[in-house]
């Protein structure tokens, strides 16, 4: 009887082991979290300054180093530089990533994602507002908690935007936005 309930229990483990180590890789993965973007516009005199937000991001993994990457940010200061100016900017980014899976805990991986930034701004009921090329090259680390579930507790990017500036044509404002948050898998 005792020998049964090894036996079975022997089994039943190596089962679910070797289920655990055949895992494949989640076909989807979505992120949600804050954002802070450090804006430095191009024009000399013009101080850089801060925004804060949230972005989010849907990657459908083709496999287990290549996905298609759609990411979604929106970023606020209520009043630039002590101006009374209040500011949003928004990037719509999408472009491949790169992931390294050999690691059960950590999952590092890089992007490039292109597309538009949305900036508006009002002041003293005044208001406007202008879409630019927007670019990001950066990367970051997953720690997986779960097959399910990651934090992802840092992702730096280098963000590209070529807003125009004090009545000139495009310029590129070379900025800094750094992410942190929680990954579903599916």
């Amino acid at each position: 009887m005792k020998l049964k309930l090894v036996v079975s229990l022997l089994a039943f483990l190596t089962f679910f082991g070797v289920a655990a180590h055949a895992q494949e890789t989640p076909k989807v993965d979505i992120f949600a979290g804050y954002s802070y973007v450090r804006e430095n516009p191009s024009t000399s005199g013009v101080s850089g300054f801060s925004l804060n937000g949230g972005s989010a991001s849907i990657a459908y993994n083709a496999n287990s180093w290549l996905s298609g990457v759609a990411d979604f940010g929106g970023y606020h200061n209520g009043n630039i530089l002590n101006t009374g100016l209040d500011g949003t900017l928004s990037t719509y980014l999408f472009g491949p990533r790169v992931s390294y899976r050999r690691s059960e805990r950590f999952t590092p991986f890089g992007e490039v994602l292109f597309g538009v930034a949305h900036a508006s701004a009002s002041i003293s009921g005044s208001s406007g507002s202008n879409n630019a090329f927007a670019m990001t090259i950066g990367g970051g680390v997953d720690y997986n908690l779960t097959d399910r579930l990651a934090i992802r507790p840092v992702k730096l990017d280098y963000l590209i935007t070529r807003f125009p500036e004090t009545g000139s044509g495009a310029q590129t404002q070379n900025n800094l936005r750094v992410s942190t948050g929680i990954v579903f898998r599916f």
